[in-house]
């Protein structure tokens, strides 16, 4: 894996992360930002050292998912089986899924098969592998829609 990727790979996780933290506790965005920035990407805490992460990718998957979220919301539930609702979905499982959406809606210098595979990994650090499939199936059955 390249540096990039791997700047890439920590900036989507903690973009996963700081959507969360957004959901949970309506963290205004320009604050939100700064505290990844400053004590976040890269940072130890706890003995947890984060991976250096591509700070513009961050905040362009950040922002992206808060800019666009009734189109990216609208666009997942589409997708889920009868029944189903957003709200019914764990909190980490939708950033994953929000975040994987504007990836796939607004970022077509990323291969669409990047992104499936990059955020099944990110499900992997919250989830089972049942849950990891559940990602990729969605990503990819939206990925034929907004990329066709």
């Amino acid at each position: 894996m390249t540096e990039r990727a791997k700047t890439r790979s920590a900036a989507r996780l903690a973009a996963v992360q700081a959507l969360y933290q957004k959901e949970m506790e309506g963290t205004p965005l320009p604050l939100l930002l700064n505290e990844f920035h400053q004590h976040r990407l890269g940072a130890t805490i706890e003995d947890v050292t984060y991976a250096p992460a591509e700070i513009p990718f961050f905040d362009d998957v950040v922002k992206g998912v808060d800019a666009r979220l009734a189109e990216i919301d609208a666009l997942i539930v589409a997708r889920l089986a009868k029944g189903w609702s957003l709200e019914r979905l764990d909190k980490p499982m939708r950033q994953i899924l929000r975040a994987g959406t504007y990836e796939l809606l607004a970022r077509v210098d990323v291969p669409t098969g990047t992104v499936i595979s990059e955020y099944v990994d990110v499900a992997h650090a919250f989830y089972d592998k049942r849950e990891s499939g559940f990602v990729n199936g969605l990503l990819d059955a939206l990925a034929k829609v907004v990329r066709a």
